[in-house]
């Protein structure tokens, strides 16, 4: 089995084994995936076959049909989700959560979810926010950041903290007017690899979590919320229901950041648009 360059190049059967495999992922993690990114998808599942020995597209759907193979299932998420991030990235939702959210959060016991976290990158970018305004002694008595993603292996990379210079060449010299001094933060780890500080790493703890397994765990509701990596990959209906499990698990008040290039605006949430991908419940809601 070779790479795909263009869909001439996949068989009738193989592109019958990859639309169940479409049908799988919508179902089982909300996933949707269209007919134009058909050849993306059949590359990324390619590397799962080649890493499981399985002969191909339809030996490899009747796995995730027919058996109990949860690391072929948990492969098959994995590759299918993009997982690109970094530092830093929109920077105009951050300044938004900086400048207008952040004075606004109390002074204890402040909870922050980072909904499909990747790689942590967004979860150790609001821990560095936080603690360049309210200080890393303030962050490290009041504040807990959640990170959670479906793919165990981005889990285990934000646990670890390591991250490659792609991940940290957008973070700015100077951030909203300040100098940011990142060395407080992160520091070098061998060849073009960065670590993040002990100071900011107990800040952040990553879990993995399926977001559209409703209604979520948590037993205590969080001041604001990061979805900013997955969205797009659910189709109407799921974007509608997990915009509002999110809800359900937000104080009075609290905050939903997303993508800018994601709209809830015509789902018919309960959520109130503040500006592109900025939203809040109400106070009294």
């Amino acid at each position: 089995m070779t790479g795909v360059s263009s869909p001439e190049n996949i068989t009738d059967t193989d592109e019958q084994a990859i639309r169940r495999i479409q049908r799988w992922l919508r179902t089982r993690s909300g996933m949707s995936y269209q007919d134009n990114k058909l050849i993306l998808l059949a590359n990324r599942l390619m590397r799962v076959c080649f890493q499981f020995d399985i002969s191909g597209m339809t030996a490899l759907a009747e796995q995730l049909e027919s058996s109990n193979r949860n690391d072929v299932q948990i492969a098959v998420m994995n590759a299918a989700s993009t997982n690109h991030t970094y530092f830093f990235r929109e920077p105009e939702v951050l300044s938004f959560f900086e400048l207008s959210i952040l004075p606004t959060l109390p002074q204890n016991n402040v909870r922050i979810w980072s909904a499909a976290a990747s790689t942590g990158d967004e979860a150790y970018t609001t821990a560095i926010q936080i603690c360049e305004r309210r200080g890393v002694a303030w962050a490290s008595q009041n504040l807990a950041i959640l990170g959670t993603d479906i793919s165990a292996n981005v889990v285990n990379q934000a646990e670890g903290g390591i991250y490659g210079e792609n991940h940290v060449t957008h973070i700015p010299a100077t951030w909203l007017g300040k100098p940011l001094d990142i060395g407080n933060y992160l520091a070098p780890a061998g060849l073009r690899q960065y670590r993040i500080s002990d100071n900011i790493r107990p800040l952040c703890t990553f879990r993995r979590m399926n977001l559209t397994a409703l209604p979520y765990p948590f037993q205590k509701k969080f001041h604001v919320v990061f979805c900013r990596n997955v969205l797009y990959y659910f189709d109407r209906a799921t974007q509608h229901d997990v915009a509002e499990a999110i809800y359900d698990v937000t104080v009075p008040g609290g905050w939903l950041l997303t993508s800018v290039t994601v709209s809830l605006r015509d789902l018919k949430t309960r959520w109130v648009n503040i500006q592109p991908g900025v939203y809040r419940r109400g106070l009294g809601a």
